[in-house]
């Protein structure tokens, strides 16, 4: 963030003022029912031009310029429409703190302002398929020729690759140092020569993950982003800023979207007079207010302006330990029809889709066992693991699919 972003408090009239204006603005644009990927880039835009995309950022680059007690208000209010931007969770959750943070000024300049109004969209590539939870054994190499990096290897699970222009992508850049670090960070044209993408299909039948593919990928010495070398310590703070967009989706208020799935579910079944029923629709209720509040306390600590901390490791895992609980009780209550639905269904099977992506909560952004460590050392400062390869340089190690 800007200096503009200081944890400064708004006067009650200034809060007001600014959450009618926020108001106003959703009541004129916000879609009625859910957006297509077409209505969250125009809504973004129409945002960016009245000064509520990237609300803290600096309007040098395409923000609001405002502070970030303002971007609590906005989104508050934006958590009382349907989610306008889900598309861009990453882009804007990750991506665009990073590049603010670590980015260059002609970075900044180039790419900001475009990010923020939707203009373009970014992913991240970390994982690859022998290097998931743990990212420090990537094999995807950078070497230097000249005024360009060429990038070769492989990336997985990369989240609507299929759909971005660009994305920040961690590869080794010095094999010869631990395995921790000779990694850095750059920034890649999803379009450029050398690339492919492969759509991984996903079983509720669509395709939001994918294979990536680098061959010769061509890209300019000055798309390093931040020092050379020290991809891990920047890979380290997207992780956290990644934790905190998905443990803090909606954590402009209190909230219980899967509560109310569920209660309409018991409904629809006439199961809502069951007391076993009423008891597991409580159950969930209480989870979700708890996460809510943890999300919201997390929010309110990156008002310091600074990378957030493994605190965000907390919501992250308890959104996914309440994913597999809905599931459990989705199946109690709906049985097969809460994986099933009709193909004419007008809802598009929303809450069976709902069920089935319930499996990846527990990985993406980490497995639930690399946040258990995480809480554990880095949150209550328990032991941590035993290391074997302390030291070993990567070159030597045999990690993932490194045989050589």
């Amino acid at each position: 963030m800007t200096d503009t972003a200081a944890p400064t408090e708004l006067s009650p009239d200034d809060a007001a003022a600014f959450r009618q204006r926020c108001v106003d603005f959703m009541e004129t644009h916000a879609p009625q029912s859910a957006p297509s990927f077409e209505d969250q880039k125009a809504f973004l835009a129409a945002a960016a031009g009245a000064g509520l995309a990237g609300v803290p950022y600096s309007e040098e680059y395409g923000g609001g310029g405002l502070t970030l007690a303002h971007e609590k208000i906005w989104r508050e209010v934006k958590s009382n429409y349907p989610m306008v931007d889900s598309e861009f969770i990453i882009s804007h959750g990750m991506c665009l703190p990073m590049l603010n943070e670590y980015g260059t000024n002609d970075q900044k300049d180039r790419f900001m302002a475009d990010m923020i109004s939707g203009k373009t969209l970014w992913c991240q590539m970390f994982s690859e398929p022998g290097a998931g939870s743990d990212v420090a054994s990537l094999q995807t190499k950078a070497d230097l020729d000249g005024d360009e990096w060429v990038i070769n290897g492989q990336k997985v699970w990369t989240t609507l690759a299929h759909k971005s222009d660009y994305g920040l992508v961690v590869a080794r850049t010095d094999p010869e140092q631990v395995k921790h670090a000779g990694i850095s960070m750059f920034i890649l044209d999803m379009g450029a020569p050398g690339v492919e993408i492969r759509p991984i299909h996903q079983i509720d039948g669509g395709s939001h993950f994918n294979e990536v593919f680098f061959s010769d990928v061509r890209i300019p010495k000055d798309w390093l982003v931040g020092e050379l070398n020290s991809g891990w310590k920047l890979a380290t703070a997207m992780l956290m800023y990644e934790r905190v967009a998905i443990g803090g989706a909606g954590a402009g208020k209190i909230n219980q979207p899967q509560y109310k799935m569920l209660l309409k579910a018991a409904k629809e079944s006439g199961k809502l007079d069951d007391p076993v029923v009423r008891d597991q629709l409580m159950e969930i209720y209480s989870m979700e207010t708890t996460k809510s509040l943890v999300a919201m306390k997390t929010r309110d600590e990156l008002k310091a302006g600074k990378t957030p901390g493994p605190g965000g490791s907390l919501g992250k895992l308890y959104g996914s330990v309440i994913a597999w609980r809905v599931r459990e009780i989705a199946l109690e209550i709906a049985g097969p029809g809460s994986v099933a639905w009709d193909p004419d269904d007008a809802t598009g099977g929303e809450r069976q889709r709902i069920v089935l992506n319930s499996f990846q909560s527990g990985i993406a952004g980490g497995t639930d066992e690399i946040q258990r460590n995480i809480i554990g050392d880095r949150v209550l400062g328990l032991p941590r693991d035993i290391s074997v390869d302390r030291g070993v340089p990567f070159r030597e190690l045999k990690v993932g699919t490194q045989t050589d």
